[in-house]
């Protein structure tokens, strides 16, 4: 069964490693996966070719509402592969795919894929915004809409996103990757010149507004009044000293010298085991962000906002406080460091298994894969 997955490109982003990780594991003996970028292979076009998955790339300049002469060179890419079912992968994606079946003389299945949540369309950039109002008609027309939270689907829904035809499949974790390290954790201190024994605790993701990495820093700040040696490693793109706002706050707030910009990294897996805690401080917009099922794979505690489905899966073993509310964030790792070590590890140890349980990459594969055969049945 051929399926071409299209995305606007592969920047090193949770919904692009999303599609990396699906791929990684889908069944090859059954499925024949391509991929076609809007923009360019961005930084993981290489790690999915090098799984031997086909990928193009269409030149588009930014990311905005997909031109005819972009959707004709897609159509005749879809044309050459003759595939069994077109998918979608984030706004773009998913509208660039549905105009482009149109055209490709017979009719194909397309499948949407929805990441993020919508708590209001003023929040989003204005082409977004329309896309994503322009979409909610287009989406009775779709096979199937994937969300990959329940808030997503419910707010989509509420702005006219067909419920029929809507399911979700949580975002997932390799949790054969994403495990505890002592190794890590020593290692990554030792590259940031800590003792330890030093307490770190992590924020991972891009910087951009929804983010709210200045909720992060301001609960930072508060923390250090009762308990000056904390540290704090802030990972991710955009994340370095270079960014005069990230930059500005830190040092208005006067904790440069337990603040860590690390940028973005290939090693992933060894700075998130090295955390004591890892958050999420997002002020909208997330659906079911990566970072914290990795943490909880790690065998890291999590606090996070209450956004997206990031208090699904935490559950119990971690910490939800309010979006923009830097104080109950730092009452949350203060309850942490209060706990001990060994109160951590034992969180830890329930995260992990959950995640192990309810969110592991093959379980949320064979999900995806249960779906695809279903649409050749119809």
């Amino acid at each position: 069964m051929k399926i071409v997955y299209v995305i606007v490109g592969l920047t090193t982003g949770g919904a692009e490693i999303m599609l990396n990780r699906i791929l990684s594991k889908i069944n090859r003996a059954r499925f024949s996966p391509y991929v076609v970028c809007l923009m360019d292979r961005g930084t993981l076009g290489d790690r999915i070719e090098a799984l031997g998955i086909p990928v193009y790339t269409l030149g588009m300049k930014t990311a905005g509402v997909p031109t005819p002469n972009l959707i004709w060179k897609l159509v005749n890419i879809i044309r050459e592969i003759q595939p069994d079912l077109i998918q979608g992968w984030m706004y773009h994606g998913n509208l660039a795919a549905q105009f482009a079946s149109l055209f490709v003389g017979k009719q194909i299945p397309v499948f949407w894929t929805i990441q993020g949540t919508v708590y209001s369309l003023k929040l989003e950039k204005k082409m977004t915004a329309a896309i994503i109002k322009v979409s909610a008609y287009l989406s009775r027309f779709t096979s199937k809409v994937i969300h990959v939270s329940q808030v997503g689907k419910i707010q989509h829904e509420a702005l006219g996103y067909d419920k029929k035809n809507g399911c979700v499949i949580f975002n997932t974790v390799d949790t054969s990757l994403f495990v505890p390290s002592e190794a890590a954790r020593a290692d990554i201190r030792g590259q940031l010149g800590l003792p330890e024994n030093a307490f770190l605790i992590g924020l991972v993701c891009r910087y951009h507004p929804m983010k709210d990495h200045a909720n992060f820093l301001q609960a930072a700040a508060l923390l250090l009044q009762e308990y000056p040696d904390i540290h704090f490693a802030l990972v991710g793109t955009g994340v370095v000293k270079e960014n005069e706002s990230l930059y500005q706050t830190i040092e208005q707030l006067g904790i440069f010298h337990r603040t860590y910009l690390l940028g973005e990294r290939s090693d992933m897996p060894r700075i998130t085991a090295a955390l004591d805690i890892a958050s999420s401080a997002s002020a909208y917009g997330e659906g079911c962000p990566l970072i914290v099922g990795e943490a909880m794979s790690c065998g890291v505690p999590c606090t996070v906002t209450d956004v997206g489905d990031s208090g699904l899966i935490v559950g119990n073993t971690g910490w939800v406080v309010p979006p923009k509310h830097p104080e109950a964030l730092a009452k949350a790792w203060q309850e942490s460091i209060e706990l001990g070590s060994e109160g951590r590890e034992k969180l830890g140890k329930a995260a992990r298994s959950r995640i192990i349980e309810c969110f592991s990459l093959d379980s949320i594969v064979a999900e995806y894969e249960k779906l695809y055969e279903t649409a050749m049945t119809k």
